[in-house]
């Protein structure tokens, strides 16, 4: 009997050996290959993702530079109102001026163009950003409170209707 194998077969173990490690290669191989495949995978779907995004926010890109223009007719007509200040009204056709350009660049560039100009900005300004995003922030808390409170009352006038349609009422005596 040799040492180490209980049936005295030495190369018993040592083929056992071998043949694990040969499995434990191809399972490591098969395993490296499912994630290079799924990792693959979701690369195409995001890409994919991207690209329909893309495709979505270029078609309506056209509404979105009509409301701006909109926007700048409004603020064009409404500064009329300061034609005996002629200060006010170059600022507020200098502001209506810059909406049309803006409209007018929406219009003439590409998502991807116009996102890469958003975020070298951001990139360029942080604190503008940081300032712009606490305001936005700050006037979308304020929105939706008052939108909660405004349904609240809402909901308690409802309430209260409906308890006093339910409420038994005292029958006509005769």
């Amino acid at each position: 009997m040799s040492v180490g194998t209980p049936n005295g077969d030495t190369n018993r173990g040592q083929s056992a050996g071998a043949g694990g490690a040969e499995t434990w290669d191809s399972v490591k191989d098969d395993v490296t290959g499912l994630a290079s495949e799924a990792a693959e995978r979701g690369r195409s779907f995001v890409e994919s993702a991207m690209g329909q995004a893309t495709d979505y926010v270029d078609r309506r890109k056209g509404d979105a530079a009509q409301s701006v223009e909109d926007i700048a007719t409004s603020l064009r007509e409404s500064g009329r109102a300061f034609d005996d200040r002629p200060n006010i009204k170059a600022f507020v056709d200098v502001a209506a001026d810059g909406l049309e350009q803006l409209a007018d660049s929406i219009r003439g560039r590409e998502f991807a163009d116009i996102y890469a100009d958003i975020e070298e900005a951001a990139r360029r300004r942080p604190v503008a950003v940081a300032a712009v995003s606490t305001i936005a922030g700050f006037m979308l808390a304020r929105f939706l409170k008052s939108s909660a409170q405004d349904a609240a009352i809402q909901a308690r006038a409802n309430r209260a209707s409906r308890q006093a349609s339910q409420a038994p009422r005292p029958s006509p005596r005769s």
